[in-house]
């Protein structure tokens, strides 16, 4: 069962679970559970998705319940209306607020490579960041130090390129722990002793759309779930709003 956040008549939101692919996909033909199937089966009606999370992210996963609605749904999102908040834990310390402006080329991988147009030019990707939280921990994740620092952090695209948040928080030097393909894999590791979660610590926290319904401003919250909880407890952050 998926948790509603939000319903009405033409559109519903759900707190997608970090690993849970939103729809059957040729890039993993082996899996058999997917979000607009369960929703489907839960709600008895088809959906019709309006954006997407990867695969490891967990959060806010919005669906229309039409195709009319999808597309007033989907053009909020082209045209920039819709506030995205998501929440990241990243190796280091980053302190205060920034603003990451960096392009970014089309993402290739081993399936896709394909259909990449590896001469595209680089595309105008934002994102601006807020730190929440800093940890410094008593265990090693790399040779040169005795300790681990950590950074909580809320994170605002403005733009929708493939993998911005986790490109982009490579780019300056704090990957997010738990990414396998941007990351650092020594300090994934470590984490993942030290706490027990092994998922991509990337989490779409809140979504901010106009109801297609009635036009009313909607603000959808999802909580983190439990593997970031238990982060949350081990770094000494059990006093934010995790839940």
């Amino acid at each position: 069962m998926l948790e509603i956040l939000y319903r009405d008549s033409l559109c519903i939101a759900v707190n997608k679970p970090a690993g849970m692919l939103v729809h059957r996909s040729w890039l993993d033909s082996r899996e058999t559970v997917f979000v607009m199937q369960t929703l489907r089966n839960q709600t008895g009606c088809h959906v019709f998705p309006v954006h997407r999370l990867d695969r490891p992210t967990s959060g806010v996963l919005l669906f229309a319940f039409n195709k009319e609605s999808a597309r007033a749904l989907t053009q909020q999102f082209e045209q920039k209306n819709v506030q995205k908040r998501y929440w990241a834990v990243v190796r280091g310390h980053l302190c205060g607020s920034g603003h990451i402006d960096y392009p970014l080329k089309e993402e290739a991988d081993k399936i896709a490579d394909p259909f990449a147009d590896p001469g595209k030019p680089a595309q105008n990707a934002v994102t601006d960041y807020r730190c929440l939280a800093l940890t410094e921990q008593p265990f090693q994740s790399a040779k040169r130090y005795a300790t681990s620092r950590y950074s909580w952090l809320e994170l605002t695209p403005h733009t929708g390129r493939k993998h911005q948040l986790r490109r982009h928080l490579k780019h300056i030097f704090h990957p997010i722990v738990g990414d396998t393909t941007h990351g650092d894999n020594a300090q994934n590791r470590a984490v993942a002793e030290h706490t027990g979660a092994t998922r991509l610590l990337l989490h779409a926290r809140e979504l901010v759309f106009q109801s297609p319904e009635n036009g009313q401003t909607v603000t959808v919250r999802a909580d983190a779930g439990e593997q970031w909880q238990r982060v949350a407890e081990a770094f000494g952050w059990a006093g934010l709003p995790v839940r």
